[in-house]
């Protein structure tokens, strides 16, 4: 039945993608949850069905958890509707809630697929510092009140560039896949006076590697893991030597990128959170 439904979708005449950015506070993840369980997802396709007048259901680049923000998460979908591809952005930020927006709308050719075509993805972490929290990044950060050396935490990303076995930073529960990635860039930069940024661009992720990174990353900036236990652990391929989790609210999915489309570097500043351009 799933397989003769996936075909019915395939027949639809369209295949329309678009580039999503969502706070994430406020939802169970990105993928579709039972209600009354809310993901991102969920109300996507509710909208999105209003303006096609048939049912959607949308492919993801990658499936954010719960907590977790995206400037870029791009999705696709088969449809027979018939609305332009340039209206269908502000269609959609009619209906939709403020913490999510279509930011692009476009027509893909026929095998495109946002999650299988992606050819590498991009996430920012954010890290506040300082004695004080600021209340405005409490949705938006993680707070480490003690001072963090950044240049040790460069040091030690650095190591993660290159095709490595990153076991040691996956989590359990994440779906059979090979524990092999290439990250291409790994870089952590002061974007303030209280607040860091930590971009890592790869070809792909596995479950809460990212946030299992940060958080053993954080420890080399406090002084408690050194630069050579941070090559250590992931030597290890052992979970249990690195790190406890980052927490969510920090971790967003900044862009992915794909063969045959101009990377667009989607802008994040001290002050950003995600607003909604079109109501």
């Amino acid at each position: 039945m799933k397989k003769e439904h996936k075909n019915m979708m395939k027949a639809r005449r369209r295949n329309i993608a678009l580039t999503v950015a969502y706070d994430g506070t406020a939802y169970a993840g990105f993928q579709r949850q039972t209600p009354p369980i809310v993901a991102v997802q969920n109300v996507l396709e509710a909208k999105l069905q209003t303006i096609f007048g048939d049912t959607i259901e949308l492919a993801a680049a990658g499936r954010t958890d719960a907590g977790v923000h995206a400037y870029g998460q791009v999705v696709n979908f088969f449809t027979d509707g018939t609305i332009p591809v340039n209206r269908i952005a502000r269609a959609a930020n009619s209906l939709l809630p403020d913490d999510i927006v279509i930011q692009e709308a476009w027509e893909a050719e026929r095998d495109f697929s946002a999650r299988h075509s992606a050819r590498s993805k991009t996430y920012l972490y954010r890290i506040q510092t300082g004695g004080t929290p600021d209340p405005m990044m409490a949705r938006y950060a993680w707070y480490i009140r003690r001072p963090l050396d950044v240049a040790a935490m460069q040091s030690a990303l650095d190591i993660i560039v290159g095709t490595h076995d990153f076991s040691a930073f996956r989590a359990a529960g994440g779906a059979p896949m090979s524990p092999v990635r290439t990250m291409y860039e790994a870089e952590i930069h002061r974007a303030s006076e209280h607040l860091l940024e930590c971009r890592i661009h790869g070809s792909g992720f596995l479950y809460h590697m990212v946030r299992n990174v940060i958080g053993t990353l954080a420890n080399v900036g406090l002084g408690v893991l050194t630069v050579d236990d941070f090559a250590c652990i992931l030597a290890s391929r052992d979970r249990k030597n690195a790190s406890a989790t980052a927490p969510a609210r920090g971790l967003y999915l900044l862009d992915v990128r794909y063969d045959g489309r101009p990377h667009v570097q989607q802008k994040s500043s001290t002050c950003d959170t995600i607003e909604a351009s079109s109501k």
